[in-house]
Order: structure tokens, then C-alpha cells, then sequence
């Protein structure tokens, strides 16, 4: 591997995690100020749950060799502890640990956005318990079957939906994204209604987080070209075009419906784009890429709508942003995927194959049932066990101040 490839992808690792502090700034500034910092530890947490877990046996379950042959899990001792990596092989690449280290990020950052149907009102210690559960029974076995693939020279059998359904899903539109939206709800059903609701307390702070989960992003899609090449720049290209266009998208539905665009709807419908190129930034053209974000930006604003009616307080809007943008991408893909693109892909809408749609709708079925079932029967079983929901009391207060002791805005100190 040219260094220039290596360079690239340890900047790339560095840009997706400055997303961690950059979603801790867009959920809390959209949180009330009591509950700032509780949210900011709850995103902080992931990656350090998730560090301690990918090195003793979540690489393995991700990328190792699928127990079985069956593409569901991969083999959880098959790279224990990360043993195999700490020799340098000399290819002067990128190696096993590399790979590790980013896709511990990627692991993380997805039960950080599932913090979304849990704001102010979940105990942090369970918080920590559920997550280590999650990754374990949820994230590690999708991300196996959408990530891993299969090596036929060396009898490496991969995921399911990757290498037998044969799903396109460039970096992570359904095992990141839509995992986490679906799994979010499933958590805010389980804990239910918030007292007394939730309002953004800081809207400059959720557009800088915004902004700094913008700029992470083309580490997330550009690191997933896995090199300086072509690829990186096709799909940092097409992330700015489906981010510029999701807020354009999220604006317009929100002039029509409420006659006013409003700053946290510019950033959620930026937010939106992002989400939806995920899958298809290698599949559509530049065109396309707009098409994406628009209509992404536009149905979530949309479900934000049904969300409020329905009662469902998923207070950060994961599951509309990640969970349903997420479903929005992968529709794309079979829409607007253009044969002159990467991926070499042709969407139904430019005549191609019909073979693609049943491929892509298997994997949203898969990736939906398996993550809100699970989730809800986790969040379940803890609920009944140990008790997911703080005290009515602790919740008034805050968990800024009942669990961590602190408070973000201290006036009353000189």
C-alpha cells in the first residue's frame, strides 16, 4: 500500500472520531440544560464500552470467520484479545489493527446515536449495561453479515446479507444507521414518555455539532474507500451534495407544513442527507447524490410529523433521522444507482435490473426485525431485572446534577 493510502486512512480514523463529540454537542444542545451532560456521557461512554468489548471478542464476532458457515456471527475467539495484530507484518499498509481501531469507531458511534431514546430519563449505569448487551446481541452480528465478506480461496466464509443477498451498502446505511434508529425507538417504548417533554436549550451548539458530524463523515465514507484513490474522492463529493440537498429537502417540507424553516431543521435535515448517502455514495452520480439528500431531508421531516402524533419519545429523533433516513438510502440505491458510478450499479429508474430490489428490501426486513426485537427484549428484561428509568424525583432534577453531580451552566460562580 502507498503511504499516501495509509496517510489517508489514519486521518480518516481521526475524522470520524471527533463524530463523538460532535453528536455529544448535537443531542445535547437539543436536550434541556439539566440533562447536557448526561447525554454527553452516555455518547462518551460508547466508545469506551466499545473499545474494551471489540478487543476481546467483538472484532472476532464482526470480521472473524463465520461460525457455521452459515454468515450470521463470526467466530468470537477466532482474534481474542487482538493478539495477532501487535507484529508488524511489514506490508507498510494498513493491517489488521487498523482496521480494528476504525471499525471500533463505527461500532461505537452507533449505540451512541441509540442514546437518543433514552435522554433524561434512563439510569447511567443501566445505560452501560445495555450497552455492552447491545453491541454484543445486536450490532456485532449485523455488522458481521453487512460488512465481513467471503474469501473463497481460503474457504473465509462472510455475512449473510453481504455475500449470499448480496447487498450494496457502502459504509454502513443498515448496520449503523438504520440499526441505530430502529433500536433507539425500541429503547423509548420500553422506557416510555419522558415527564414534562424535552426542548433545545442551545441551538448554536446543535448546529456546531452538526457541522462537526459533517466533517467526521468524510472520514466515515472516505475511510471507507480503504485508500488515497478515486474511490475517497467520488464519495466525499457525493456526502457534501446529499448534505447541502437533505437540508434544502427538510427546510421545504417544513415551510409547507409550519410556514417557517427553522435552524434545528436545517441541521437535522443535513443530518438526514448524510445518513442517506451512507449506503449509495458509490452508486449514484452527483445528480443522484442530490436526489438522495433532498428526498432523505424530505421524508424525515415528514415521519418527525407522524413521530409527534403517534407520541413516540425518541427525544433526538434517531429513529427518523438514522432509522428511517437510513431505509430512504438504501431505496435510493435501487432507484438512482448509475452505471457510471463506482459501484457500476444501474438503479430501476435508468432501466436496470428489478433483480436489486428484492436484495436491498431483504436486508431493511432483516435489518429492522432483528434490531427491534432484540433491542425491545433486552430493554425489556433489564427493565423487569435491575430498572432502566430514573426515579420521577431524579428526573425532575435533572441527571446532570442526581447523577454525575455537576451542571453545564454554573452562573453562580465568579
Amino acid at each position: 500500500m502507498p503511504a499516501a493510502d495509509l496517510a489517508w486512512l489514519l486521518a480518516a480514523f481521526a475524522l470520524v472520531s471527533l463524530m463523538f463529540p460532535g453528536l455529544a454537542m448535537f443531542y445535547g444542545g437539543m436536550l434541556g440544560s439539566k440533562n447536557v451532560l448526561n447525554m454527553i456521557m452516555m455518547v462518551m461512554s460508547s466508545l469506551a464500552v466499545t473499545s474494551v468489548l471489540y478487543v476481546l471478542y467483538g472484532y472476532s464476532m464482526v470480521s472473524g470467520n463465520s461460525l457455521g458457515g452459515l454468515g450470521i456471527i463470526g467466530d468470537p475467539l477466532e482474534f481474542f484479545g487482538l493478539q495477532s495484530f501487535v507484529a508488524d507484518a511489514g506490508s507498510n499498509g494498513a493491517e489488521g489493527l487498523y482496521w480494528a481501531a476504525f471499525f471500533i469507531l463505527f461500532a461505537a458511534i452507533t449505540i451512541a446515536i441509540v442514546a437518543s431514546g433514552a435522554a433524561g430519563r434512563m439510569k447511567f449505569g443501566a445505560w452501560i449495561l445495555f450497552s455492552g448487551l447491545w453491541l454484543t446481541l445486536v450490532y456485532f452480528p449485523l455488522a458481521h453479515q453487512v460488512f465481513t465478506f467471503t474469501d473463497e480461496e481460503s474457504g473465509y466464509v462472510g455475512g449473510w446479507l453481504r455475500n449470499v443477498i448480496e447487498l450494496h451498502d457502502f459504509a454502513g446505511g443498515t448496520a449503523v444507521h438504520m440499526n441505530a434508529g430502529v433500536a433507539a425507538l425500541a429503547l423509548a417504548l420500553v422506557l416510555g414518555k419522558s415527564k414534562g417533554g424535552h426542548r433545545p436549550h442551545n441551538l448554536p451548539l446543535v448546529v456546531l455539532g452538526a457541522g462537526i458530524l459533517w466533517f467526521g463523515w468524510y472520514g466515515f465514507n472516505g475511510g471507507s474507500a480503504a485508500g488515497a484513490n478515486f474511490l475517497a474522492q467520488y464519495v466525499v463529493l457525493t456526502s457534501l451534495l446529499a448534505g447541502s440537498a437533505g437540508m434544502i429537502g427538510f427546510a421545504l417540507v417544513e415551510k409547507i407544513r409550519t410556514g417557517r424553516a427553522t435552524t434545528l431543521g436545517m441541521a437535522s435535515g443535513a443530518i438526514a442527507g448524510l445518513v442517506g448517502i451512507t449506503p449509495s455514495a458509490d452508486a449514484v452520480n452527483p445528480v443522484g447524490a442530490l436526489l438522495v439528500g433532498l428526498f432523505s431531508g424530505a421524508v424525515v421531516c415528514l415521519t418527525l410529523k407522524w413521530k409527534t402524533k403517534l407520541g413516540i419519545d425518541d427525544t433526538l429523533d434517531a429513529f427518523a433521522v438514522h432509522g428511517v433516513g437510513g431505509v430512504v438510502g438504501v431505496i435510493c440505491v435501487v432507484l438512482f444507482a448509475a452505471s457510471d458510478a463506482p459501484a457500476g450499479i444501474t438503479g430501476i429508474l435508468f432501466g436496470g435490473s428489478w433483480d436489486i430490489v428484492w436484495r436491498e428490501l431483504v436486508a431493511i426486513t432483516v435489518t429492522c426485525v432483528y434490531s427491534f426485537t432484540m433491542t425491545y427484549a433486552i430493554a425489556w428484561t433489564l427493565n423487569k431485572t435491575i430498572g432502566l428509568r430514573v426515579s420521577e424525583e431524579e428526573e425532575y432534577v435533572g441527571l446532570d446534577v442526581s447523577y454525575h453531580a455537576e451542571t453545564a451552566y454554573d452562573s453562580g460562580r465568579v
